[in-house]
């Protein structure tokens, strides 16, 4: 009898195949001007090569697994998810902007989720030619190479990617000061940026969600890091509400640093 994990890989090796095949088709819209709508009052763009990567994914993994649910940025949400325990999360493009506007620093985002925790996960740069993978208890890998969180380092400041202001609100409370990374215009690229390495640490503002932190959770876990709201606490997802408060995340050695300092943005 296969074990969960045995199950796990499986799914890993189903969603990479997905993903690869979903960011070929987005690279057949990449700088070729594809047609953009608006949603959420005006707030964010979506265009079509995200209606048409997520109807890639959407068949090649629901006929894959017709009984794990599915919850995706570019599909209206059906509460069946709810009563499943197993469910795909999928971003088709996470960094829409940066796609529209022509960047590389977009990827597709697609994760297991079993009874609220990630347990396979597949981030896919099309543009960059990067491939991140993990699995529940496996190893986090970049290419096939495995990747690790950064060590402490008190010589330098700790590189994080995160908005102006809350960069500048944890400052002072950071040993050995700050550097801001510049602006990552996808979230979950940005999260594997920590569980590879380049930046040492992240803060997401509220209202990420699922789709955005998923698959990019379990690769920074498995990478030795960690991604918590304020108060510590690990992330639930395929919940009736999929957006959540704000959230930091790096290497386990920075973490409690990192949350003790931004406990001081949110008066906590």
């Amino acid at each position: 009898m296969s074990s969960p994990a045995d199950a796990w890989t499986a799914d890993l090796e189903l969603i990479t195949g997905a993903a690869r095949l979903a960011g070929a088709r987005a690279l057949d819209f990449f700088r070729k001007a594809p047609d953009v709508w608006w949603k959420n009052g005006g707030r964010s763009p979506v265009s079509a090569a995200d209606f048409a990567a997520n109807d890639i994914l959407k068949k090649e993994l629901l006929s894959a697994r017709p009984n794990y649910g599915w919850l995706s940025e570019e599909t209206d949400d059906d509460d069946r998810r709810l009563d499943c325990e197993t469910v795909f999360v999928i971003d088709p493009i996470d960094g829409t902007r940066a796609f529209i506007a022509g960047k590389d620093i977009w990827c597709v985002s697609a994760a297991v989720v079993h009874r609220g925790r990630p347990v396979a996960g597949v981030l896919f740069a099309p543009s960059l030619d990067e491939l991140f993978t993990a699995a529940e208890n496996g190893t986090a890998l970049k290419n096939g190479q495995p990747i690790a969180a950064s060590r402490l380092d008190a010589a330098r400041p700790t590189r994080v990617a995160a908005p102006e202001d809350m960069a500048h609100g944890i400052e002072r409370y950071m040993a050995g000061g700050v550097h801001r990374i510049p602006h990552v215009p996808s979230l979950a690229y940005r999260l594997a940026m920590v569980a590879d390495g380049r930046i040492d640490a992240t803060l997401v503002k509220r209202n990420a969600h699922d789709w955005d932190l998923a698959a990019a959770d379990l690769i920074l876990s498995r990478a030795g890091g960690s991604l918590v709201a304020l108060d510590g606490e690990p992330l639930s997802y395929n919940r009736p509400t999929v957006s959540h408060e704000t959230l930091a995340a790096a290497g386990l050695p920075r973490l409690s640093g990192l949350l003790e300092a931004s406990r001081h943005l949110s008066g906590h």
